[in-house]
């Protein structure tokens, strides 16, 4: 029998379209491996919403694969396990989180003093950070050509299908899953997940198909309303490696041949949030220190107000502005929140309140099953003002009208807001306006004009000393 080789699962948790794993497949008889590494990304060690949609995926994931699993930095896991099975070959998925080239630098070094040979793959994105560039030679710095130059890489390579593999017998012990403690218990403050989500490659499998059938027709408009199942959910599939942005890109590209035309539109946009994921991995592979300082240095010094009851106050969903409290209570209950909503509420926490941006990343990334260390930071240093391509920061979201425009009647807010399920569609959104306001409901804690004024004026200061 020939000597095993080892395939190092880490966001990549599926059987199909899994370049690393066909290798691993053709190259003999396979020892599938998982690392619990809280060690080296420090701080941004997973956050709870993470852990628990992690333990549900590998969990869907053993039942197809006899999965080796172990808790440690995983450079020194994979020399341990290498040394154990005296294993040839190792094979890996590569990542793109800044500590993460460090981390496969290790890996190799380990390999090589085992004598044994290292395969770094892709297919976590569609196109690697150092082969998008513009004119210059250098990296994007703005979204659309960024896309645009994707597009003119023509189709992403074809879909491959499952690996045909010959997992390997070894003496390794199999602990238990429930060993990595990646649930909570006591409380469950998870207990409403399960009715939201199906982790797992079937359930990413199920989820594009229910999307494509149901919320493809009229994307592009309908993605910005929480009132309504218009987005794909897909993004914690995709985090997790669940399935492929190769067979999201495919599928959506058969979708829209297939209508003939009419999800044209819809496609389209549809795949330009699919590149924005690449986008934001490829400022962070660019820029390490990207999700923990603002790409704009001006912003540096800020003066942010750092109150700590307002933070908490906005992490409780307790604000008095509805749909701001009403995205925060379903991030809370299902790890999830609208997109359209994660904008308003990052808008209201920075600039109605005045807190730093890094402090809301931390919150998302804490309650998210999606937690993306890509998308995660693009995306607030997006609505700050700070980022690469961001919105400026004197474009503050009113928080009522978004909420008129958005929610009209007011459904998304009264399922999460259940105090307020009893007022009328033309007061959902200023609750406080009503002759006899709901008790249950406190006031707004800030004045939307005035918590303005102070925000441009935060704003005028750093623009000034920018200008000294």
């Amino acid at each position: 029998m020939s000597a095993p080789v080892i395939m190092w699962f880490r966001q990549d948790l599926r059987l199909s379209d899994h370049p690393a794993l066909s290798a691993a497949a053709a190259a003999g008889p396979v020892i599938p491996l998982f690392v619990l590494d809280d060690d080296t990304p420090g701080e941004w060690r997973w956050g709870g919403a993470s852990r628990w949609w992690l333990h549900h995926s590998l969990a869907s994931l053993s039942k197809d694969v006899p999965l080796v699993l172990r808790r440690g930095r995983a450079d020194a896991v994979l020399a341990e396990v290498m040394k154990a099975t005296g294993a040839r070959a190792l094979f890996f998925t590569r990542d793109y989180a800044p500590w993460s080239a460090a981390l496969e630098q290790r890996v190799k070094a380990a390999c090589e003093q085992a004598g044994a040979q290292c395969h770094r793959y892709g297919g976590f994105l569609l196109h690697e950070p150092e082969a998008i560039r513009n004119g210059s030679g250098d990296y994007f710095k703005v979204y659309t050509p960024f896309s645009r130059a994707c597009f003119a890489r023509g189709e992403p390579r074809p879909v491959k299908g499952r690996a045909q593999v010959d997992w390997a017998s070894h003496e390794l012990d199999m602990p238990p899953l429930a060993g990595l403690s990646l649930t909570p218990a006591n409380p469950d403050w998870a207990a409403g997940f399960g009715p939201a989500w199906q982790p797992g490659e079937a359930g990413a499998r199920a989820r594009l198909l229910r999307f494509l059938e149901q919320g493809l027709h009229g994307y592009a408009e309908g993605r910005d309303r929480p009132d309504q199942d218009n987005t794909s959910r897909l993004s914690p599939y995709l985090h997790w490696g669940e399935i492929s942005p190769h067979q999201v890109w495919q599928a959506t590209r058969q979708a829209m041949e297939q209508a003939s035309g009419r999800l044209d539109h819809d496609g389209e946009k549809f795949l330009k949030e699919v590149l924005w994921r690449e986008f934001a991995y490829s400022l962070v592979h660019h820029n390490p220190d990207f999700p923990e300082k603002p790409f704009r240095t001006e912003f540096t010094d800020f003066p942010w107000a750092e109150e700590r009851d307002a933070l908490l106050r906005w992490q409780r969903g307790e604000t008095g502005y509805p749909i701001v409290d009403a995205g925060m209570r379903e991030l809370w209950a299902t790890g999830f929140m609208h997109n359209r909503v994660r904008m308003i509420t990052a808008s209201f926490l920075i600039k109605h309140l005045l807190q730093p941006w890094q402090q809301g990343e931390r919150w998302f990334w804490d309650t998210l099953v999606d937690a993306d260390i890509g998308n995660n930071a693009a995306s607030w240093q997006w609505v700050a003002g700070c980022g690469a391509d961001a919105a400026p920061y004197f474009r503050i979201f009113n928080p009522f009208l978004q909420g008129e425009k958005f929610d009209p009647a007011g459904d998304y807010v009264r399922k999460w807001l259940p105090e307020l399920k009893d007022v009328p569609a033309a007061t959902i959104h200023r609750p406080w306006d009503m002759t006899f306001p709901p008790r249950a409901y406190p006031p707004p804690m800030v004045e939307h004009g005035k918590a303005r004024a102070r925000a441009l004026a935060a704003f005028g200061a750093i623009k000034k000393d920018e200008a000294s």
